[in-house]
């Protein structure tokens, strides 16, 4: 886990009677209880769409989220029979999405007043401008890493995994950390080479250049992708600082550590494939992988280290979590109170 700094905070600003910004907000959704209902409560005056995927959810903790904003005009909810994964719940929610912006955002996220409206007008200063993220911080007012960081290539992955970062000082081209959060806070919005899924708003024209996240990835890494995918076709990626977030990291996976860490570590596994396997030597690509499977080995023997003593009272049933939902419904859309077995393509 990689340790927060805390930063001077760019405050936003929006007043009550100001008009929501031109933004459909994506959220998917899995268990994310009560702090769904604090998520939406934020957003609404800030949005003029407010997507909800629900990915299969406790019908219990979902339902009592989301009663009181189905009859408002401006919420949509799309109930997933199934756990189709991130991605694959993105791009639900993106077929339902009728504005110019589309603002990607994690269920355990709040936003301060006026950082939609923000990242809307840094999104559409200038045409090349196709992506931008908002300032993310824990609880405690640390500012996590992944909302601002370089690309982790298989050498800077390295350079982390073998603590070799803190000979940057002395060599910082060839040791820098992909994790830009323990730099100073910028002044204003500064172009990075990727962002974070959990708050990134995506440019309409941008994402049809481009194309949809891709559902390969079920959880983790997909975010990483498309922006590798915007760099490749010419868009910028902006970070915003001014665009605060305070985001409640893992309310949905808490219980569901090695299912996760596994679709986390194969994400990985996709992402280098996908875009490096053609830029490094097949030698060091054999190891990147080999790392990342000796990482998840590691993670995953704690974890069932400390899960024994339950799995030995209750069975070990729960070892199917791992394995991969299968889609075999189509998903249930719900606008103010109607409904419908399918989302417009």
């Amino acid at each position: 886990m990689v340790a927060g700094v805390r930063q001077p905070v760019h405050e936003t600003r929006q007043s009550s009677d100001a008009e929501p910004a031109a933004a459909s907000v994506v959220i998917v959704n899995f268990n994310a209880g009560d702090v769904l209902r604090e998520c939406l409560e934020a957003l609404l005056p800030q949005a003029r769409q407010v997507v909800v995927v629900d990915n299969a959810s406790e019908p219990t903790g979902f339902e009592a989220a989301v009663a009181p904003f189905l009859d408002h005009p401006r919420v949509v909810v799309i109930r997933s029979p199934n756990n189709v994964g991130f991605s694959a719940g993105c791009n639900l929610g993106i077929a339902a999405a009728t504005e110019p912006t589309i603002l990607l955002l994690n269920p355990d996220s709040i936003v301060d007043p006026g950082a939609v409206s923000r990242l809307c007008e840094v999104l559409h200063s200038r045409p090349t401008v196709g992506m931008v993220g908002g300032f993310l911080v824990s609880p405690d007012g640390t500012e996590q890493g992944g909302g601002r960081r370089a690309v982790p290539t298989p050498w800077r992955s390295a350079v982390r995994g073998f603590g070799l970062s803190r000979l940057a000082r002395r060599w910082p081209r060839l040791f820098d950390d992909f994790y830009l959060h323990l730099q100073p806070l910028p002044p204003g919005p500064v172009a990075v080479e990727a962002i974070s899924g959990a708050c990134m708003a995506v440019r309409r024209q941008a994402l049809d250049d481009v194309g949809l996240l891709d559902e390969g990835y079920f959880l983790h890494c997909e975010d990483l992708d498309l922006c590798m995918r915007f760099r490749q076709r010419g868009w910028e990626i902006l970070f915003v600082p001014d665009a605060r977030v305070l985001h409640h990291k893992g309310v949905c996976s808490h219980d569901r550590r090695l299912f996760v860490e596994w679709h986390k570590h194969r994400g990985m596994m996709r992402f280098y494939r996908t875009h490096f396997r053609h830029q490094y030597p097949a030698g060091l690509m054999t190891l990147v992988r080999l790392g990342v499977c000796a990482r998840f080995a590691g993670i995953a023997a704690t974890i069932t280290a400390r899960r024994i003593p339950a799995w030995c009272r209750g069975g070990i049933g729960r070892l199917a979590a791992v394995v991969r939902p299968r889609r075999t419904q189509a998903p249930t859309v719900m606008t103010r109170g109607v409904t419908s077995s399918s989302v417009a393509s």
